[in-house]
């Protein structure tokens, strides 16, 4: 699976793990340059507490475009750091 958003690849791995139809990216597995941590923050029921990441190509910027949690609950323990895209980013296999 690649994560994809003006050409550039954000993400790429064979070890996706998906979750309410979102496949979230091992954290190695993602180019770190491009993303810079959001103060966003939303809390599912049973995921808990998510945080947000900023994509940033040059001088283009997609607000809140990724996302993880850092500390889930037991029942999301699989994902935790894995990263997840929306907002614009495409992915595909």
């Amino acid at each position: 699976m690649k994560a994809i958003w003006n050409n550039t690849v954000l993400a790429e791995s064979d070890n996706t793990k998906v979750v309410e139809n979102n496949n979230y990216f091992p954290p190695e597995s993602i180019h770190s340059d491009y993303f810079q941590l959001s103060d966003k923050h939303t809390t599912c029921p049973w995921k808990g507490r998510a945080s947000y990441f900023h994509i940033k190509l040059g001088d283009d910027r997609k607000e809140d475009a990724a996302w993880f949690y850092p500390h889930p609950k037991a029942e999301a323990s699989q994902i935790k750091n894995h990263v997840a895209f929306w907002n614009g980013v495409e992915v595909k296999e």
